[in-house]
């Protein structure tokens, strides 16, 4: 009954916690779209359930499972370990080959900055991941659209200065070179980012010896 719940998914699977089996497991934390913890699949569609609105047409059951192609913990709930360690790997932080100064603003010019937009706003939900067939199959190697996009944030960002190494240690059969481009991280993502495009650029970068 709409009427005695919220709009979204989210709301539903918080009202079947509340009232009817209080044992269901999920992620979830900002309600907004922001935190990404409350990914799964919905109707056959990796989403966010707090994004993701309820079929007005109640009569139509609705299909809720955990994210494809990942270890289940419990009912909604994932492993996310093997996401996290890989998005560990990249290094996804600012870094200097010249630590001498410290407590100085890294001053980053408007066009410069500009690059990072669609890039920055991606919030680690996975949901690109795994929707993507290979990473399905070779998720022990292949590092997923999100964890190279975000490999490209970084790599692309003018106040960093290890593109090169960052851009080497990418240059591998499996880490990179496993997208194929099918595009279902684009279609997935609920932030509506463009990874495979990230991914392109990154494999540019390789063939012309540098951005």
């Amino acid at each position: 009954d709409l009427n005695k719940c919220g709009p979204m998914m989210l709301d539903a699977l918080i009202k079947i916690k509340n009232e009817q089996d209080s044992t269901l497991s999920f992620r979830r934390s900002c309600r907004e779209g922001i935190c990404g913890s409350c990914s799964m699949n919905i109707d056959g569609s990796n989403g966010l359930a707090c994004l993701t609105a309820i079929d007005r047409d109640t009569t139509k059951p609705s299909a809720v499972n955990p994210l494809p192609h990942m270890f289940v913990i419990r009912d909604l709930v994932v492993d996310m370990s093997n996401f996290y360690a890989q998005y560990k790997s990249i290094e996804p932080f600012l870094k200097k080959k010249n630590e001498s100064v410290k407590g100085k603003e890294n001053y980053q010019d408007i066009k410069s900055r500009a690059k990072l937009d669609g890039l920055y706003e991606c919030i680690l939900c996975a949901c690109c991941s795994t929707s993507c067939p290979s990473y399905w199959w070779n998720s022990d190697k292949y590092l997923g659209p999100a964890v190279l996009m975000q490999a490209y944030r970084w790599i692309i960002d003018s106040r960093d200065e290890f593109t090169e190494e960052r851009l080497a240690q990418l240059d591998d059969t499996f880490k990179l070179y496993r997208c194929h481009t099918i595009m279902n991280c684009a279609k997935a993502c609920p932030k509506g980012l463009n990874p495979g495009q990230a991914i392109a650029k990154i494999k540019r970068s390789h063939l012309l010896g540098g951005l």
